[in-house]
Formats: C-alpha cells, sequence, structure tokens
C-alpha cells in the first residue's frame, strides 16, 4: 500500500528529522554534540571559512550550547573519527565499521583521487610509525606541479593512507590534520567487522530514514557506486517487514519509516528561521530540495564571478518549514563585522516586517559565533522593501 504525502506535509517530516525545529533536541554541552552527529549518520567537513566552516555551522544550527571546542574533544575522547560520507564527513565511531568497505576498495587499488605512489606512501607510513603523529607541514617535499588542485607527494600519499584507513585522523592543529597510525587512534572495543552489503544497505535505509524522514533509493545510497539492486532488495524485506512503509509525493516514490499519519501528528508547529550552511545535511541534495522544497539551489563559490546571481557564499534561509531566501555573507573576524554582500528574498512573504525581524535575531546570533558584532547589510534583490535594520 502507498500512502500520498503532500510536500508540505514531507517538508515537516524531513525538517523535523533534521533536528532544525529546536536547539533543545539533543540536550547540551559536548555529549548534545555527539548525539547530533550521531543523529544525522555524519557531519560535513569544508575548508572554506568565509563564514563558520561547514561542520561547525550545521552542529551550531542543532545544539544550543555547541562551541568547536566539542569536536575537538570528541576527537581526542575517540568518539568519532573522519573520514568520507560522500565528502569528507566527521562520523560517529560507533559507525567505523561501515567506512571499512570504502577503505579496503581503495586499499585494493580503487582510485580515490589520485593514482596510488606506493613508494611515497611507504616512505610516509615508515615516517609516522617511527616518529609518532605528523601533520603535512612535517614532510619538506613540494608540488610537482602550480595548478590549483596540486599537491606534494607526500600529501598525496598521507590521503592515500588516509583513505585506506591505514592512518586516521588524531586531531586538528588549527585546522590542519594530525595523522597517526590506525591501531594508536581506533579504540580496541570498536567493532572491526567488515559489513556486507546486505548489512550496509540496511545501514544506509535505516540512518538516513532517521535523519531526513523520507527518501527515494537513490537519495539513500547517495554518490555510493553498485548498491543500487542490494539497495531495492533491502528496501522490499524491510517494507515486508513493516519497519519503513512507501509513500508517493508529487508523483514520485519515496520510503519513510514507521506510521506516518502518527509522526505527523506529533510534529509541532514551527515557525523558528535558520540561517544554513550550503553543506547542512537538510540541502546537500540539491535535486531533492528542488523537488520538495521547489527552491533552487547551488553553492556559487565554484562558478565564475561573472556568471553568479546570488553571491560567492550564498547561505539557504529556513522559516516555516520554506527556504524562503539566501544571503551572501562574509565573516570579517579582524574588523568584528559581519556583511552580507546581498540578500536575496526567493518568494513573497506575506508579514516581511516579522521576517526581517526573525531574520535579524538570528544574524545576530551567527554574527557571534562568527566573532562579529557588527552587521552592515550591502545588498537587497527580490523586494524592493529593505528591512529597518538595513
Amino acid at each position: 500500500m502507498t500512502i500520498s504525502l503532500s510536500r508540505s506535509d514531507a517538508r515537516k517530516l524531513i525538517l523535523n528529522s533534521q533536528r532544525l525545529h529546536s536547539r533543545r533536541c539533543f540536550g547540551k554541552g559536548v555529549d548534545a554534540s555527539l548525539q547530533a552527529i550521531e543523529h544525522l549518520g555524519y557531519v560535513q567537513i569544508d575548508t572554506l571559512s568565509v563564514v563558520a566552516r561547514a561542520h561547525l555551522h550545521t552542529l551550531w544550527n542543532r545544539v544550543e550550547s555547541f562551541v568547536p571546542e566539542h569536536i575537538d574533544l570528541l576527537q581526542q575522547e575517540r568518539r568519532v573519527f573522519e573520514h568520507w560520507s560522500h565528502a569528507l564527513a566527521i562520523l560517529p565511531m560507533k559507525d567505523y565499521r561501515y567506512s571499512l568497505p570504502m577503505m579496503n576498495r581503495i586499499a585494493s587499488g580503487e582510485t580515490h583521487w589520485y593514482p596510488k605512489n606506493s613508494k611515497e606512501t611507504r616512505k610516509v607510513l615508515k615516517r609516522i610509525t617511527e616518529e609518532g603523529p605528523l601533520q603535512a607541514k612535517d614532510f619538506d617535499d613540494k608540488s610537482h606541479s602550480k595548478g590549483m588542485w596540486a599537491r606534494a607527494p607526500s600529501k598525496l600519499a598521507l590521503e592515500q593512507l588516509f583513505m585506506e584507513g591505514k592512518l586516521m585522523i588524531s586531531g586538528r592543529v588549527n585546522f590542519h590534520k594530525v595523522y597517526d597510525l590506525r591501531e594508536r587512534v581506533l579504540p580496541a572495543d570498536v567493532d572491526t567487522r567488515e559489513p556486507t552489503e546486505e548489512e550496509l544497505c540496511r545501514h544506509l535505509i535505516t540512518g538516513f530514514l532517521r535523519a531526513h524522514g523520507v527518501a527515494k533509493l537513490k537519495e539513500m545510497s547517495y554518490l555510493r557506486k553498485g548498491l543500487s539492486p542490494t539497495m531495492l532488495k533491502i528496501a522490499k524485506e524491510m517494507e515486508e517487514d513493516g519497519l519503513i512503509v512507501n509513500v508517493e509525493i508529487a508523483g514520485d516514490d519515496y520510503f519513510c519509516q514507521g506510521n506516518v499519519d502518527e509522526q505527523l501528528r506529533d510534529i509541532r508547529p514551527n515557525n523558528k528561521l535558520r540561517i544554513l550552511s550550503p553543506f547542512d545535511n537538510a540541502v546537500i541534495q540539491r535535486k531533492r530540495v528542488k523537488q520538495i522544497f521547489d527552491f533552487d539551489y547551488q553553492i556559487e563559490c565554484y562558478v565564475p564571478k561573472t556568471k553568479r546571481k546570488y553571491g560567492y557564499f550564498c547561505l539557504p534561509i529556513l522559516r516555516n518549514n520554506k527556504l524562503l531566501g539566501r544571503l551572501d555573507a562574509k565573516a570579517s573576524r579582524k574588523e568584528k563585522v559581519f556583511h552580507i554582500l546581498q540578500l536575496h528574498i526567493e518568494k513573497p512573504i506575506r508579514n516581511l516586517d516579522g521576517f526581517y525581524a526573525a531574520l535579524l535575531s538570528e544574524i545576530k546570533r551567527f554574527a557571534a559565533f562568527d566573532n562579529c558584532n557588527k552587521i552592515q547589510l550591502h545588498n537587497i534583490t527580490g523586494t524592493k522593501i529593505r528591512p529597518k535594520w538595513g
């Protein structure tokens, strides 16, 4: 039996599952940050720091007492680890075994970014074995090219060994990775049995629906090659067992956990405003966001400047279960000014003054998190009515 679900109800399920309706769902302190990571399944790391980095921004939106030091502490306590999800991410240590299939494929010869240089990896591994944890800067070789993505041979070897799982990130210093041997980082009680493909697919389905509410099969296996047949098989088994149900949204088939009516009945009205990271779990799959939220979004830092429409680092604005706009922001931390280079109102907003008041309140919070105490609005598009504070 297939249940029909409106886009509006789908958005409620998604955002409630993403825990964007309250910053108090997970409690307080470092344990709350760990619970948020475990609930979401991963939090993406990105190098861009125009505003707070992606993983910090994502957790700040869900944990009221979050501070960046929580990540350092969780790494030190070995309760999280870094590896690849669909991108580089912070992952719960309890889920370590589900990263083993990718690690083992790469160790067996699959190329991730660059071909493996066995001589260089042996050299790097020997130094870390003998000297202990090292950063890329501890190796004095340089790249043979001046291209944007060029890397020194030692850096490529470090990343290769990291992707293979032979090295782990024991911590970071000024955001630079510190590499060490797996056996010196991984807790002894962590399960290291490689899951079967069926176990992996069940884990992906369960985890995605827990964090996202509703999903297509291809969304649950996003950027994971070759899993589609097994994903379909496991999904059918889970549906027969009553663990998931089939729902139809705007003519497309999705899956959902448990009793949909009960879930919707328990969701409280949500008028909270959130400024999201471009890499937030809720918006990272752009096609899904367009289909369910009617929001055509991409981050434009990778778009040539002359072709940008909204700005270098535009952040989606969420309110009342809708994505209503985006702002191109930049934190000038030295001057302590939070610049809104462009605020774009996406759709007509009934109570624009109320929206602006809620937006200002959230911008102040985010600016403070970015160590800024002044806000400067430079440009606004999508409406002729500027906010009184701008």
